[in-house]
């Protein structure tokens, strides 16, 4: 299994939103690294809800369940989704500030790749964000 770390902008898609839908495809990726994270996502990887823009927190952990397929959104056929399924909520938000102060992500590429929206996630950073956010791994 694979850990990742999904972006997205809460006012379009949010994690309460997630949870009203528990399993959806996730479109609109037009970064070709962010796309080529996209097709290499297998079924069983999870990845963290991050909401990106004003609150920049890792909200959740979403499964993938459907891997890549054509973007539905994309009329020139040459980017992918995935779909993803509502695990759980984290019962504390783990905000970049938080991720910044830890020594510990100094190789995350959410701090090395701070555009990326699709990104993959170590091991031991997963346990211990997920420790951070109050949930098992």
């Amino acid at each position: 299994m694979a850990y990742w770390l999904v972006k997205t902008e809460p006012g379009s898609w949010s994690w309460d939103d997630q949870v009203k839908k528990d399993v959806e495809g996730w479109d609109g990726v037009r970064n070709h690294q962010a796309a080529k994270n996209l097709r290499t996502m297998k079924i069983g990887d999870k990845a963290f809800f991050y909401h990106s823009v004003n609150e920049k927190r890792i909200v959740g952990i979403v499964e993938v369940v459907r891997e890549f397929y054509p973007d539905s959104t994309d009329a020139t056929g040459k980017f992918v989704q995935v779909d993803f399924k509502t695990v759980k909520p984290f019962k504390t938000p783990v905000t970049l500030a938080d991720i910044k102060a830890d020594p510990r992500f100094a190789e995350l590429s959410l701090l090395k790749q701070s555009r990326l929206s699709v990104m993959p996630i170590d091991d031991a950073s997963w346990a211990t964000i997920c420790e951070m956010g109050g949930v098992t791994p």
